[in-house]
């Protein structure tokens, strides 16, 4: 039986406390907002990787942050495929960071 990605990601945000709830729900629609969305899911490869594996993938490596930063207001490929991600140049440093913070804590 497959549980609808949406519906998974509130179930396990209902787990967390009040105000952890709040700022995942609202790193979650800012990333929506931000068409992230579009390509990426929480917790299911879509066009890109889920943000889970990039977390997972990350988390351990110091140097992610501003690489991953840069590399979604620039765009790459290679490190998932060769599907090419593309560029992002509308998000400002600190968008794009706040975006790769939310993912990178994701469990």
């Amino acid at each position: 039986m497959r549980v609808f990605a949406p519906f998974a990601a509130l179930c396990g945000m209902l787990m967390l406390g009040p105000q952890a709830w709040a700022d995942a729900a609202s790193e979650a629609a800012f990333a929506k907002s931000k068409n992230c969305l579009a390509c990426h899911a929480i917790d299911k490869k879509v066009v890109g990787p889920a943000f889970k594996a990039v977390a997972d993938k990350y988390r351990q490596d110091p140097a992610a942050l501003e690489r991953l930063a840069l590399k979604v207001r620039q765009g790459g490929n290679g490190a998932w495929g060769v599907v090419y991600m593309p560029a992002n140049a509308q998000l400002s440093p600190e968008e794009s960071k706040r975006l790769v913070t939310w993912v990178l804590g994701l469990k």
